[in-house]
């Protein structure tokens, strides 16, 4: 069949046909020696049909791709299928959990937001300009000073189930939350957490378990 009847067949546009060819995930067929337009096999659309699917669901051209290799490898197993299915499930649950605290933050925001006032007065500009949603968050709660102040402690945890730089600003949301949290520090590269705290109030066990309640494992680093 032609390029046109492929993508019709497909589903897809003509361009995205030639886009996957350019990018090695399907073969372009030859053409005729003796001139004419190029043959698309059934077996083509079918390999479409797959990349197409594979990208509904979240993965990327480069895993669609190692998905293809296996696919083709006599030596492949199931389970490496399954592997990368789960590894692309957590990274699923750790996006769903990082909108989650957004909408708990924006929630928080417009609750309030008396809906009325002068712009300057205006409570969610207020609370966007004060609160911490980067690297290195602080919380906004005041702390008391001097001889009453509390014996802050730095823990360090190491953390498992991060894929992105994504993954380390939802474990700063997270610990951020727990009551006696003064500064949080968390890198994806590392994969660890570095947590200012009053122990009195947020114990290192809280931490953990704020960690873990997030879809993430984490565990205290005694070094």
């Amino acid at each position: 069949m032609r390029i046109g009847e492929a993508a019709t067949r497909a589903g897809v546009s003509v361009e995205t046909i030639r886009f996957y060819e350019s990018k090695g995930l399907i073969d372009q067929p030859r053409k005729p020696q003796g001139g004419g337009f190029r043959d698309y096999p059934m077996a083509t659309v079918d390999r479409i049909r797959f990349v197409r699917q594979a990208q509904e669901i979240g993965f990327s051209l480069r895993e669609i791709s190692e998905l293809l290799s296996l696919q083709a490898d006599p030596k492949a197993d199931c389970a490496d299928i399954r592997a990368r299915a789960v590894q692309k499930r957590d990274q699923v649950q750790s996006k769903i959990n990082h909108m989650r605290l957004i909408l708990d933050a924006l929630d928080d925001l417009v609750a309030s937001c008396p809906g009325g006032g002068e712009i300057t007065a205006c409570t969610i500009i207020d609370a966007m300009n004060n609160r911490a949603l980067h690297s290195g968050v602080t919380r906004n709660e005041a702390q008391p000073e001097g001889k009453d102040a509390p014996d802050m402690k730095t823990t360090l945890l190491n953390i498992e189930g991060m894929h992105c730089d994504g993954c380390a600003h939802t474990i700063e949301l997270l610990l951020t939350r727990v009551p006696g949290v003064r500064k949080v520090d968390a890198s994806y590269a590392e994969r660890q957490a570095r947590v200012l705290h009053d122990p009195d109030t947020a114990s290192k066990e809280d931490l953990v378990t704020a960690i873990d309640k997030g879809g993430f494992v984490a565990a205290i680093n005694d070094q």
